[in-house]
């Protein structure tokens, strides 16, 4: 746990504009960014950061704000363009994704806890699941809502840190949108990591790390059938993911975040100073990229709209 000292520095430091390196692979990744986009620094200094979520405002007095998981020091940050960097929730259960469901509260994935939960508010929280078949759950890591309301989650043993697994697998689960207990919808994978739909919510992207692949499955309301992998990803292994409107999916890699068609096709690249861990859009327009990078967080604005 860091001091209370390095904790000031890294909410009071004034943020840099690096020059983001914008590679395209494919002619059709002028659309999605300019060559000359800057990246901005919004935290730099903390230990590893992870499921960034944009909260929508309701206007010019309340224009939104990000929030986002420090895992190892506990924290769940918030930061907006006003107001800067402060502690949204300590301690957070060691959260790692954060997501917002059909009714717009917020989840999070909680290592420290092993569940899921509602946040209800900085001070509160409840769980939404926490078990399956008897056990505990490992560490879920990443969450995703889908079209009916269900939310369907990963849980690898990233954040066991030595406590007994009582899960026989790393399964990717399906829990109904009232709560109860989850459905196990994948039980072949060695890492699952990120997960995230298509904007029809047809189609299902999971991040298998291990195999440093990232999976394509066909949703068949409460199963998932798979296809042809969308994507094999170096360096390093894939991570969190978000999609935007034209159903692109953005991938955390060893360099940056890779940018993929639906169809497979690499379109392009944005590198960023330290290995990402997860993003997601927000800012006013939805057109701003937010990348959780370990000790830092960036934004880089784009031409396109993420999904909301």
């Amino acid at each position: 746990m860091r001091t209370l000292a390095v904790l000031l520095i890294s909410l009071t430091i004034p943020l840099t504009v690096f020059s983001a390196v914008i590679k395209p692979e494919n002619p059709s990744f002028n659309e999605v960014a300019d060559p000359g986009a800057g990246l901005d620094t919004v935290a730099v200094g903390l230990e590893f950061t992870e499921g960034p979520v944009w909260i929508a405002g309701s206007g010019e007095d309340e224009p939104g704000y990000l929030l986002f998981s420090d895992i190892p020091a506990d924290i769940i940050y918030r930061w907006s363009a006003a107001g800067g960097l402060s502690v949204w929730r300590s301690p957070s259960g060691k959260s790692n994704g954060l997501l917002l469901d059909a009714q717009g509260r917020l989840l999070a994935c909680e290592h420290g806890n092993r569940r899921v939960s509602l946040v209800l508010s900085p001070d509160s929280a409840v769980t939404l699941c926490g078990s399956y078949n008897g056990g505990k759950l490992n560490s879920p890591n990443d969450v995703a809502l889908g079209a009916d309301g269900s939310l369907w989650f990963t849980d690898p043993p990233y954040g066991l840190e030595g406590r007994e697994q009582e899960q026989p697998a790393q399964y990717v689960f399906r829990m109904p949108a009232g709560g109860g207990e989850p459905v196990v919808v994948a039980s072949n994978f060695e890492r699952p990591n990120g997960i995230v739909f298509s904007p029809d919510k047809q189609t299902l992207y999971i991040s298998d790390s291990a195999r440093r692949i990232v999976r394509g499955f066909d949703v068949l309301a409460d199963s998932l059938k798979e296809r042809k992998p969308l994507a094999e990803i170096s360096p390093g292994g894939p991570d969190g993911m978000c999609v935007d409107e034209a159903g692109r999916v953005y991938v955390t890699a060893g360099d940056g975040v890779q940018v993929f068609a639906p169809g497979g096709k690499l379109l392009g690249r944005i590198l960023t100073p330290n290995q990402p861990t997860n993003c997601c859009f927000g800012g006013p327009e939805g057109k701003t990229l937010f990348i959780t990078a370990r000790p830092d967080v960036y934004a880089v604005k784009l031409k396109v709209r993420g999904l909301p």
